[in-house]
C-alpha cells in the first residue's frame, strides 16, 4: 500500500470521527475524498480534497470544514505542518521518519515493490495486435502492440488476473485474396512466369517464400485443380505460415500472448448464430429499415429492410446491421459473438486496443457487450493514433498493398526492441507519435529511453564503485534497509525519496486509467530527480554518495541509490524493458 492510501485512510478515519462527534453530518459519501501530492511541492507533500467535496452536503463552508480536518491532523505524530490553501484544500507534511520507511519498504521489497491489490484479481482479457494474418506485422502495428502489452503488465502488477489474447482475423474476403495471391507465388515457385501482379491482389514478396513453401510441400499437385479445389487449402497453408511469421515478430518484440482465437473457428462453431438468437431472444434484434447515412441523397440512396441490433437502447448512435444484402453475417455480427465468447471464457472486463481508423467500431461494440452480459460485462476500447516513421526528420514511407512497407522486424532489427517498447509510450494514445530512427539512438536526455537507462546503469556504476572502494561497506539491498537514512537530510535527497515512495500510486493510478505511457512519464521525472542530485554531487563534495571518511552517510547514501535503481526496473519491469546495469557506446 502506498503512503498516499495509508493517509487517505487516516483522513477517512479522522472524517469518521467528525461525524461521531457531531462536527459532520452523518451520511456522507466519501468516495471523491483523495489525498495526492499538491500541483505545488511548496504547498506540502500531500493534499486532501475533502472539504471542497463534502461543503456543500455537510452544510459548511468549505474553508471552515477544513480548518476542522486539519486540526485533528496536527494531531498525527507523523504530521509536521498542516496549512489550508484557496477555497479549503488542506495541505500537510509529512515527518522525514515516514518517508525513510518507504525507502526501507522498498529496499525490502525489491521490484515487487508497487505491486498493488486494487485489482483483487478481477480477471482482465486484453486484446492487442490482432493484424489480420494476409502479411507480416508492419511498424504501424509496433504502437498497439507495445501499449497493448505494457497495459497488460501494468493491470498485473495492479492485482488483476490477465489474459493476453491475440484475434486472428482468418475468415472473410481478405483470406481468399490471400491465398490467390498465394496461389500465384505458388505457381512461381514451379517455374511459370507469373508477368505482373493482378490489381487486387497482395504484390509483396513476403509471399514468394509462402509459395516456395507449399511447392515443396505439395509439389505439383494444385497446378491443375479448380479454384473451389485449391482455394481452402492454399488459404489454410498461407495463414498458418504467416502466423508462425507474425508469431515470431512478437517475441522478437517481447510478447507472449495466452491466447490465439480463430474467427474462422468461431464461425464453424456457429458460435455467432448463437450469440444472435440470443440477443434476438431478448428482444435486441428486429428487421428494419435505416435512415440514409450522413452525406447521403436520395439518389444514392435506396433503402431496404435488414437485420438489425438495437445498439441505439445501449448509447449507440444508430442500430447496426447484422445481415449482408447476402444474407451472410457482417463482421460486427462475428465480432459480437467473439467477444461473447470472451466474456464467457472468464473476462468481466474486455480491453481491445485498436488502431485509431476503429473509431466507428467503439459505441457499437460496447453496446453490445452491454446487451449480451446483461450490464455485467464491460468494454473499454483504447485507440492508437498514428506513427509517424522519420529518418533524420524525413518521412520514411510505407504501403504494405505496394509490398515496399517497412515490417516491425525491421524496426527492432534497427534499434533493439527495448527503445522500440519504451518510445512507443512516450504520448499518450490519442496522440500521434513521431519516431526518429536517428533520435531513439541518441545519447542524450532529449531521448528518454536513454536518460531512464542511463540513470538505472549509474545506480549501478556507484553500486559497482562502492564494492571497490568501501569493501566494508555492504551494498546488499536487505543491509541497506538498516542504514541510518535520518542522515539524508539535504532536501534533494528527501525530494527523491517522496519520488520513489509516489511509485505504488502510479502504479494504481495510471491503471485505473488504463494508461500505460504514465508508467514511462514517471520513469522519466524519477530519472531527472536522481540525475540532478548526480550533478549536485559533482558540484559539492559532501554530496557525492560515496564518502571515504563517513560510512554512515555512504551507506544510507547507497540506501537511495539503491532504491532508485530498484523503482526503476520496476517500472521498466512492468512495460516490458530490461534494464541495464552499464551503458556503452
Amino acid at each position: 500500500m502506498s503512503i498516499f492510501s495509508e493517509f487517505h485512510r487516516t483522513v477517512t478515519a479522522l472524517l469518521d470521527a467528525m461525524v461521531a462527534d457531531g462536527a459532520v453530518p452523518s451520511g456522507l459519501d466519501f468516495s471523491k475524498v483523495t489525498v495526492e501530492p499538491p500541483r505545488d511541492p511548496s504547498h506540502g507533500d500531500m493534499a486532501t480534497n475533502a472539504a471542497l467535496v463534502l461543503a456543500k452536503p455537510a452544510g459548511q463552508p468549505p474553508r471552515l470544514l477544513g480548518e476542522a480536518l486539519a486540526e485533528r491532523l496536527r494531531t498525527l505524530a507523523d504530521v509536521t505542518e498542516v496549512t489550508v490553501a484557496g477555497p479549503g484544500f488542506v495541505n500537510w507534511r509529512v515527518a522525514p521518519t515516514r518517508w525513510e520507511a518507504c525507502l526501507r519498504d522498498i529496499l525490502r521489497a525489491g521490484t515487487a515493490y508497487g505491486t498493488s491489490t486494487l485489482g483483487a484479481s478481477q480477471p482482465v482479457n486484453v486484446e492487442y495486435v490482432s493484424a489480420n494474418p494476409t502479411g507480416p506485422l508492419h511498424a504501424a502495428h509496433a504502437r498497439g502492440a507495445v501499449v497493448g502489452d505494457a497495459l497488460a503488465g501494468l493491470l498485473h502488477k495492479a492485482g488483476y488476473q490477465v489474459t493476453r489474447e491475440y484475434y486472428i482475423n482468418d475468415a472473410g474476403s481478405q483470406i481468399e485474396t490471400l491465398a490467390r495471391s498465394a496461389y500465384l507465388r505458388y505457381r512461381e515457385a514451379l517455374g511459370e512466369a507469373i508477368g505482373a501482379i493482378p490489381s487486387g491482389l497482395y504484390p509483396g514478396d513476403y509471399l514468394k517464400a509462402v509459395g516456395q513453401a507449399l511447392a515443396e510441400r505439395d509439389g505439383r499437385r494444385w497446378l491443375d485443380a479448380s479454384e473451389d479445389e485449391w482455394l481452402p487449402v492454399v488459404s489454410d497453408f498461407a495463414v498458418d505460415e504467416i502466423m508462425v511469421g507474425i508469431r515470431g515478430d512478437l517475441d522478437a518484440l517481447g510478447i507472449s500472448m495466452d491466447v490465439f482465437s480463430s474467427e474462422r473457428a468461431l464461425v464453424a462453431s456457429r458460435a455467432v448464430d448463437q450469440a444472435l438468437a440470443s440477443l434476438e431472444a431478448s428482444g435486441h434484434i428486429y428487421v428494419g429499415t435505416l435512415e440514409p447515412p450522413k452525406g447521403k441523397t436520395p439518389d444514392d440512396w435506396e433503402p431496404r429492410p435488414q437485420t438489425l441490433f438495437r445498439s441505439t437502447t445501449f448509447g449507440d448512435d444508430v442500430d447496426r446491421p447484422l445481415k449482408k444484402s447476402d444474407g451472410s453475417n457482417t463482421y460486427f455480427a462475428n465480432d459480437i459473438a467473439y467477444h461473447w465468447d470472451k466474456y464467457q471464457r472468464g473476462g468481466s472486463l474486455l480491453i481491445d486496443v485498436l488502431g485509431a481508423d476503429h473509431g466507428g467500431y467503439v459505441k457499437r461494440m460496447q453496446a453490445a457487450v452491454r446487451a449480451m452480459t446483461g450490464g455485467t460485462g464491460a468494454l473499454e476500447v483504447k485507440l492508437c493514433q498514428l506513427v509517424n516513421l522519420l529518418q533524420d526528420g524525413k518521412p520514411v514511407k510505407m504501403s504494405k498493398r505496394a509490398g515496399t512497407f517497412i515490417t516491425l522486424r525491421d524496426v527492432i532489427d534497427e534499434v533493439g526492441r527495448d527503445v522500440v517498447r519504451f518510445i512507443m509510450l512516450t504520448r499518450r494514445t490519442d496522440q500521434t507519435l513521431d519516431f526518429d530512427f536517428t533520435k531513439v539512438t541518441e545519447q542524450s536526455k532529449d531521448n528518454p529511453v536513454f536518460y531512464v537507462q542511463y540513470a538505472h546503469a549509474r545506480c549501478h556504476s556507484v553500486l559497482r564503485n562502492a564494492a571497490e572502494t568501501l569493501p566494508h561497506l555492504s551494498a546488499a539491498a536487505v543491509d541497506l534497509a538498516d542504514a541510518p537514512l535520518r542522515r539524508l537530510d539535504d532536501e534533494d535527497e528527501r525530494a527523491l525519496i517522496r519520488v520513489m515512495a509516489g511509485w505504488p500510486r502510479q502504479v494504481e493510478a495510471a491503471a485505473e486509467a488504463l494508461e500505460p505511457h504514465r508508467i514511462v512519464f514517471y520513469l522519466y521525472d524519477l530519472a531527472a530527480a536522481f540525475h540532478a542530485l548526480w550533478n549536485k554531487g559533482k558540484d559539492d563534495a559532501r554530496l557525492r554518495f560515496l564518502l571515504d571518511d563517513d560510512p554512515g552517510l555512504s551507506a544510507a547514501r547507497l540506501a537511495l541509490v539503491r532504491g532508485v535503481a530498484t523503482v526503476l526496473a520496476s517500472g521498466l519491469e512492468v512495460i516490458g524493458v530490461v534494464p541495464v546495469e552499464e551503458m556503452r557506446a
